[in-house]
């Protein structure tokens, strides 16, 4: 052979090599780049999982914190007509207010919420002895905790508790 023929067959030979590793070496780096997009793709969805799960449960602790809300002005409510009947000193606005907060309790519910706070209603609307009013009292705070609960077992900070004022305040008379 020739040295042209020698030179042709090693440029040959190191062009095809170089097609041959350039071949592979595009099919690894695709390879890569696709892995590389679901990987980014995964990382995406699991940040949306994230964000998705913490809306969801912020939602939830909101929920809660207005149906907290609504049942503490019902037991306020309920507290201050209470304390009314065992003293005798009746203020004009204290039965609307407990009727105003007992409604909100209904359209907040649940049903066994809503019945509790119907018991402690008619149990001061009629004439209860304070023991039966204070079972109807503790059923309700009862049945607002066990709604209050958190998806996850724990309760909002600040729930319902069961502590009764101590007596009639100072200056009232039995």
């Amino acid at each position: 052979m020739t040295e042209w023929g020698i030179a042709l067959i090693a440029a040959g030979s190191a062009l095809v090599g170089s097609l041959i590793t350039g071949w592979f070496t595009r099919t690894a780096g695709g390879r890569q780049a696709e892995a590389a997009r679901h990987a980014g793709d995964r990382q995406a969805d699991a940040v949306l999982d994230t964000v998705r799960a913490t809306l969801e449960e912020q939602r939830a602790v909101r929920v809660l914190d207005l149906r907290r809300q609504t049942y503490v002005r019902f037991l306020e409510s309920a507290e201050v007509v209470s304390l009314s009947w065992r003293t005798g000193h009746d203020q004009p606005g204290d039965r609307p207010a407990l009727q105003r907060a007992f409604v909100a309790v209904l359209l907040e519910g649940p049903e066994d919420v809503s019945r509790a706070a119907r018991r402690l209603v008619d149990c001061l609307r009629g004439s209860s002895s304070p023991d039966d009013l204070d079972q109807a009292r503790s059923e309700f705070i009862e049945a607002a905790r066990g709604t209050l609960s958190l998806p996850g077992g724990g309760q909002l900070p600040g729930t319902l508790t069961t502590a009764r004022p101590s007596g009639p305040p100072s200056g009232a008379t039995s």
